[in-house]
């Protein structure tokens, strides 16, 4: 097996700092899942996409939301569905396994090939959540009550769970991950990155509108700072636009990519002035 398929490594999209790269392999060699937080922007969904596709693995993505339960991840037993087949006298109604549906982890378990899962914003559902799935993610499995059948894992998924803060989770559950926190990235870094997506950019467009954005995130009172892919956004309306950079800080074009916030808009304004 090549070390593409074994060992993580940044991709044509995604351009991660040794710290990550480091911190994702030893998830894949110890087999634990990796918690990733990190403030908006700063590429945690992507990287299970980047990881996925380095290693050419499947990604199955769980999105969580504030209502979702991890009974929801492992099964759903859909008695609406039965019931009603069994009032229109469709065939096969007493077959319960016909009406279990397997959730985002029953799937990556049930994979015949080892896949990525990702458990995306666990901190938006309740605070039991996250202890709901220790016991899965442990033994990899989980028992089908209605058809009383074992769903085990073939191959146990890279788990890449991802978390913006929003709650504190489970200590339990905390010692069970590999942690990293995907810190904002350096000039160096972001200039890589960028050019990732935009190989041809000028340097003076980059280097203006690099400085605009960092100046932009050091204003102590800006409430929401501009994320890595506004500014991508942001250099590709410029381009576009063919947008002189000789007074961009003084004019602030197409603005609206990189502040969104009316608050912010105005202390950005009033720094200016």
């Amino acid at each position: 097996m090549s070390d593409k398929k074994t060992t993580f490594t940044s991709t044509s999209q995604y351009v991660a700092s040794k710290e990550l790269l480091a911190s994702v392999n030893v998830a894949v060699a110890l087999q634990k899942p990796l918690l990733i937080k990190g403030e908006p922007g700063t590429g945690k969904t992507m990287l299970a996409q980047a990881v996925a596709e380095s290693l050419g693995k499947k990604l199955v993505i769980w999105n969580i939301k504030s209502t979702t339960k991890a009974q929801e991840g492992l099964y759903v037993y859909d008695t609406i569905q039965r019931l009603y087949d069994g009032q229109f006298g469709e065939e096969g109604v007493d077959d319960i396994a016909r009406y279990i549906k397997l959730g985002k982890l029953g799937e990556a378990f049930d994979s015949d090939e080892q896949v990525v899962l990702l458990i995306d914003e666990i901190d938006k559902a309740d605070l039991e959540f996250p202890n709901d799935l220790l016991w899965e993610l442990d033994q990899m499995e989980f028992y089908i009550h209605e058809t009383k059948r074992t769903v085990k894992a073939k191959h146990r998924p890279i788990v890449i769970i991802t978390s913006n803060a929003e709650k504190e989770l489970p200590d339990a559950f905390l010692r069970r991950c590999i942690f990293h926190y995907i810190d904002f990235p350096n000039a160096e870094l972001m200039e890589e990155i960028v050019r990732t997506h935009y190989p041809d950019v000028e340097d003076k467009l980059l280097k203006d509108a690099m400085d605009v954005f960092y100046w932009i995130r050091s204003i102590k009172d800006i409430r929401k700072k501009p994320s890595t892919s506004e500014l991508i956004d942001w250099i590709n309306a410029l381009q576009i636009g063919g947008i002189p950079t000789d007074r961009l800080r003084e004019e602030l074009p197409f603005v609206g990519v990189v502040v969104k916030k009316d608050e912010d808009l105005e202390t950005v304004k009033h720094r200016i002035d």
